[in-house]
């Protein structure tokens, strides 16, 4: 046999062994694992052949270096199963829609005796990754999140395969990454809902209706479509220029300063299609900055039936999001995972009907 090969059964046998271990129980979550020179003399190894062993572990998460002080069993392995823990992550946890889909969850959850550890990413990749990494340090026995800019190339995979390896299941909301569709979901069918807003203004008679969107994430590439799809319907013609895209950067500027630029122009048009019910209301603001009345001169539709949309100054026509009950959907179906965890991932997918709920800030045209 080739020394290289040799090699290659050392760390790997002893990184077998160590991981059977843990997993055996033999060595606990949190207990200090013998020092490289104790496993390189119990082994008969050399110092180099264990660190390859460990970096295999550390890289599965079975294990963590602290500096100084040595290297430790993660608290990833120890799923008792009985933690009664589940873990939930948002993008935001503002008075806007998160509240009622955590306080959705949390009425299925508590009912069945499970606590939740609430984390926010403020819709940063970066902090959508270290939150990962942190509760895979936990006994967490399940998992909800709402994916950070979900239009994105995902570049942590690996964190979600390494909770599929212990067992952890996990169920996205609101959106999903595009190489993990398949996986387990309960999202509004937001593709429809951008299509009955704009059919909505359509059928009022709009004739030149500009859409914003967002760029970054499922929901806004999805609301777009249908957006595209309703004009298709009713053989008006699709002009790139007549949609402003943002990203979560630049949301708070952007999609203003872009209509008004329009609006400096010249550019004419009846309605506005907006990605959520925050851009409707500031954007109704920026045009009436313009001289441009909502709904006399121009209609506006928002999207989530969220708490602004029926106490704006003008009631905004929206599409009803039924944030307690993706919840609870939500919590549902992760329960549902966490008993039959054999059951096919691409199963569990709910897609939520959209309803167009009609207010004040669009008028009908002559």
């Amino acid at each position: 046999m080739a020394k290289s090969e040799g090699q290659k059964l050392k760390y790997f046998t002893l990184a077998e062994d160590l991981k059977r271990m843990i997993l055996d129980g033999g060595i606990q979550a949190g207990e200090k694992l013998p020092s490289e020179n104790e496993l390189s003399e119990r082994y008969h190894i050399s110092r180099h052949t264990v660190r390859k062993a460990l970096s295999i572990l550390s890289n599965e998460g079975y294990i963590y270096a602290e500096h100084g002080k040595g290297t430790f069993c993660s608290e990833l392995v120890r799923h008792t199963k009985t933690s009664r823990n589940i873990a939930v992550v948002t993008t935001y946890l503002s008075d806007y829609i998160f509240p009622k889909v955590v306080q959705g969850i949390d009425s299925v959850m508590a009912e069945e005796g499970y606590s939740i550890i609430l984390k926010n990413t403020r819709n940063s990749r970066k902090a959508e990754a270290k939150c990962l990494e942190e509760l895979l340090q936990k006994d967490i026995e399940g998992l909800i999140i709402e994916p950070s800019k979900s239009e994105i190339f995902c570049r942590h995979v690996s964190l979600y395969e390494r909770l599929e390896q212990f067992g952890i299941p996990y169920v996205f909301i609101q959106g999903c990454f595009e190489q993990m569709k398949d996986k387990p979901q309960v999202r509004m069918d937001d593709c429809r809902g951008g299509y009955l807003a704009t059919r909505y203004l359509i059928s009022q008679g709009h004739q030149t209706i500009l859409g914003v969107f967002k760029a970054d994430d499922t929901q806004g590439r999805e609301r777009h479509r249908g957006y595209v799809l309703a004009l298709q319907e009713a053989g008006m013609l699709y002009n790139p220029d007549s949609i402003i895209w943002f990203h979560t950067e630049d949301r708070a500027i952007k999609p203003f300063a872009s209509l008004q630029e329009l609006v400096r122009r010249g550019r004419e048009f009846d309605a506005v299609v907006c990605y959520n019910d925050q851009i409707a209301v500031e954007v109704v603001k920026a045009l009436e900055e313009c001289g441009i009345h909502v709904p006399e001169q121009v209609s506006v539709t928002g999207y989530d039936n969220s708490f602004i949309a029926e106490n704006s100054r003008i009631k905004l026509t929206t599409i009803a999001h039924p944030q307690d009950k993706l919840g609870e959907m939500a919590a549902k179906l992760l329960l549902e995972l966490i008993q039959n965890p054999n059951e096919k991932a691409q199963e569990h997918q709910i897609f939520i009907e959209p309803e167009l709920i009609v207010r004040e800030s669009c008028r009908q045209r002559t």
